[in-house]
């Protein structure tokens, strides 16, 4: 298990250093630092334990940086809970989506490559929709500035956690051009 605490101490670790938040800090703070690991080499199994590692210091800090009188807490705790059972559910999408990718990536032609960059868009505009959907219902469980603060920790953590995800994605240019340039006809 500390494997994966500490390839998810990494992941916060890496981010917080290269964008400078020190909400992040926390985290780098708390734990030594790891060597890179790629997420690549992991199994179904570990990048599962990876991931609710991950979920579950996502909870920690936003606990620690959205300060809740008691009655708040209990309100918004359940709404969270729920929000990020949803949340979980599209990010399994992206997930396997990633990995079909980092399994696939050197053999995908235009056509494939541009059906993984329109899946991607989606994923990501289901995650905006949510986040629209949750917001009345998280600001009746919080003042307007505390449901606005959950919004911003929400979207710099899961923007984080996708910056480390996809720096470790190969990019497609390049891959197959002289394939795609031979098979053209002049």
């Amino acid at each position: 298990m500390k494997k994966y605490q500490g390839i998810a101490a990494l992941l916060f670790s890496i981010v917080s250093l290269s964008l400078g938040w020190s909400l992040f800090a926390q985290i780098r703070d708390q734990e030594a630092t790891p060597t890179r690991v790629s997420v690549r080499g992991l199994s179904a199994q570990e990048l599962q334990m990876l991931r609710h590692d991950i979920r579950e210091k996502k909870k920690k800090l936003i606990a620690e940086n959205l300060p809740m009188t008691e009655p708040e807490a209990v309100k918004f705790w359940s709404v969270y809970d729920k929000y990020s059972t949803e949340l979980r559910a599209v990010n399994d999408e992206k997930f396997a989506m990633l990995h079909s990718y980092s399994q696939n990536w050197s053999s995908m032609s235009n056509h494939d490559s541009l059906i993984f960059m329109r899946r991607w868009l989606e994923i990501d505009e289901k995650v905006v929709q949510l986040r629209s959907q949750y917001l009345p219902i998280v600001s009746d469980a919080l003042p307007g500035k505390k449901a606005a603060t959950f919004f911003q920790l929400d979207e710099r953590i899961g923007m984080m956690i996708d910056l480390e995800f996809a720096s470790q994605l190969p990019l497609l240019h390049g891959v197959n051009t002289q394939v795609e340039s031979s098979s053209r006809k002049p």
